[in-house]
């Protein structure tokens, strides 16, 4: 399989996250059908292009952490921004998965 084919799996199951929930890396490897390959995930997501649509904000790691460090203008992290807005509390970077996993 190439890596084309194994990033749209990953991005096939990224796009069903809904909003407000969050999954890990693991996690999305796992529905993709690509266990042990979170590593691939976290790849897939940093070669978006810019101005996508994929809901990237949406993954944390397997900890509930955010992993990104992306920051705006002003300094804060624009994934934290993001799930804030959604309503998922972030707390020091992390999210309480017990709360907000997503489970399909």
């Amino acid at each position: 399989m190439q890596n084309n084919e194994l990033a749209q799996l990953i991005l096939n199951v990224i796009v069903q996250i809904p909003q407000g929930k969050v999954a890990s890396y693991g996690q999305i490897a796992k529905l993709a059908g690509l266990p042990k390959h979170a590593r691939l995930v976290g790849r897939v997501l940093g070669q978006l292009e810019q101005g996508h649509a994929i809901p990237w904000h949406r993954v944390v790691n397997s900890q509930g952490k955010i992993s990104l460090n992306k920051l705006d203008e002003q300094g804060n992290c624009i994934q934290t921004a993001l799930l804030l807005s959604e309503n998922v509390v972030v707390i020091e970077g992390k999210i309480n998965l017990k709360k907000y996993q997503w489970v399909p």
